[in-house]
């Protein structure tokens, strides 16, 4: 046991004496110090419940002869962070996550480990700290938001941001508005649709690093308590066979995630934190690689946004495994990968079924032929941008407009809901990309108040910022090089024409090569917008959209 240092021998009387202090019992000594790493708050909807999780992983650990500690993971959400200063903070507590994880793992020397993430940023955060701290380790996430119900339909909180575009519109009323207010998310969890918490809690199960359940079972199902309890006996099943992370988390394994994300449609965002956790693990992933799996993947799942059924409705189907049943019959899928089950991919869904071939279509009858995602390049993004083509409605799928530029969210969303936006238009957002920003703000405001003004089948959006994974329509974000640095969306000019072709990969301005150059030549840096506090040393140390936004110490 690591944790010897900090409990055994002579040297170490002190440090027992600490122990003690705590309630510690010796024969508590003697076992496994296992952490429980919680992201329990009262401030995020998807977090309030995770101290019931909390204890029956304890309960789990403990009956397996472990010794359980609870420790905090931060945890912002994004839906209340959203359309301020507050979505700064919201990709940048990723790593904050994985650091404080590390820190707090190390310093206490934990034998191994589960985390209980549920919302975006920690789930990524904390699978990058497993990467990096290579103990045994289990997630169980706290687990999605039953669907609202307004007017006899299910809703998310997306269709409460585009009703605000709505009322600005005068399509509904003030009192319409309200109801979607009281009623659109009606319990604890990450919000229902395939958003970026529950993209990224799939895509932990198509990991291996969470058991069967983990992205789908809803927040306020009993089967998740039990879950968490699994979750606490596999733990020291994984401790004693000494399986970990880095067993499990290997480049075939997030291959098999980039499958299964095209499969399920998940979030944008999964192109920002697949190639975080990759990077752990000493994987470069390019998200330009995810064309390639676009091309050979079915899109099966059409989740909101993109479609009208929830995560309560994926879980009724089957779930991950049913959908990862569904990709082995064309072979797309590593069956080989180990799991936190102690069992190989193979053997873990070798008896799923697809309980509804609506909710999941079978490879037969796919949505699509392709994936869910689409990474375009051109001259305006040299090393990428990324859309949820899934989502896209099929007139939208090439479009050629003026470019309507705007050098923040909060100066597009003014314009937007003040009518300025004509049908045909190009909105662009830049200058804030992970360093410009600084932070990558999601632009969930904006496309939702496209659609709800009714422009979505006739308006797209480029940003050097990012999307939320409750954002549909021609939303292509992670523009990469940012303007910031100098990317040529820091060179577009009003009215300049904008050509998006999803289906060829491509996005660009129709310039010359020279005109672009000469703009390139007069361009200059923009003053920070921040310069003191965590943002400006996270704006220093942050690379490009296109690497995952990762954190790397500058060179001289």
């Amino acid at each position: 046991m690591r944790s010897e240092r900090v409990k055994m021998g002579l040297q170490q009387a002190p440090h027992r004496s600490l122990w003690n202090a705590l309630g510690v019992t010796k024969e508590e000594m003697e076992k496994p110090l296992v952490g429980i790493i919680s992201s329990y708050n009262e401030i995020v909807p998807g977090h309030m419940h995770l101290d019931k999780l909390c204890e029956a992983v304890k309960l789990g650990v403990a009956e397996a002869g472990g010794y359980p500690v609870m420790v905090p993971a931060i945890a912002v959400c994004d839906g209340i962070a959203m359309g301020h200063i507050g979505m700064k903070y919201s990709l940048v507590t990723r790593d904050l996550i994985a650091d404080s994880t590390e820190a707090l793992a190390l310093a206490h020397q934990f034998d191994a480990m589960v985390c209980i993430p549920n919302c975006d940023k920690n789930v990524p955060g904390l699978l990058m700290a497993a990467a990096r701290l290579n103990i045994p380790t289990v997630f169980v996430s706290g687990g999605p938001m039953l669907p609202g119900h307004v007017k006899g339909c299910r809703t998310s909180l997306s269709s409460i941001f585009e009703a605000v575009g709505e009322f600005q519109a005068g399509k509904i009323d003030q009192d319409q508005l309200d109801e979607y207010e009281e009623f659109g998310c009606p319990t604890c969890g990450s919000c229902s649709g395939m958003y970026t918490a529950n993209s990224m809690n799939c895509l932990t199960e198509a990991i291996g690093m969470g058991l069967r359940g983990n992205g789908t079972i809803p927040a306020v199902y009993s089967a998740r308590i039990r879950l968490a309890k699994h979750a606490g006996n596999a733990v020291m099943e994984l401790y004693r066979k000494n399986i970990r992370p880095r067993d499990i988390i290997t480049e075939r394994s997030i291959r098999n995630a980039l499958t299964v994300d095209m499969a399920l449609g998940c979030s944008t965002n999964t192109m920002l934190h697949l190639p975080a956790i990759a990077h752990e693990i000493g994987f470069d992933l390019d998200m330009r690689i995810a064309n390639d799996y676009s091309a050979k993947t079915p899109n099966l799942c059409h989740l909101a946004p993109a479609g009208h059924t929830y995560m309560d409705e994926l879980n009724e189907a089957g779930g991950v495994y049913a959908v990862m049943r569904e990709l082995s019959k064309l072979g797309l899928l590593d069956l080989d990968c180990l799991t936190v089950t102690g069992k190989t991919v193979g053997e873990n869904i070798k008896n799923a079924l697809n309980r509804n071939p609506a909710v999941i279509r079978p490879v037969e009858n796919p949505y699509s032929l392709t994936g869910g995602l689409a990474v375009l390049s051109g001259n305006i993004a040299p090393e990428g941008g990324v859309v949820k083509q899934s989502a896209v409605v099929p007139e939208m799928m090439v479009h050629e407009g003026p470019a309507r530029v705007f050098d923040s969210e909060d100066d597009a969303i003014e314009a937007i809901l003040g009518g300025k936006i004509n049908p045909g238009d190009v909105v662009v957002i830049r200058y804030e990309g992970p360093k410009g920003g600084p932070g990558m703000r999601e632009m969930l405001n904006p496309t939702s108040a496209i659609a709800g003004m009714g422009l979505g089948s006739s308006v797209a959006l480029i940003t050097d910022g990012r999307f939320s994974g409750a954002s549909r329509g021609a939303s292509i974000g992670h523009i990469s090089p940012e303007a910031a640095v100098g990317g040529p969306i820091a060179l577009i000019e009003e009215g300049d024409t904008i050509c998006v072709n999803i289906p060829e990969k491509s996005l660009n301005v129709k310039l010359s090569d020279e005109e672009l150059a000469r703009r390139k030549a007069a361009w200059q840096p923009r003053e920070p917008k921040i310069t003191t506090g965590y943002l400006a040393r996270y704006a220093a140390m942050v690379t490009s959209g296109s690497r995952g936004a990762v954190l790397e110490i500058p060179k001289n």
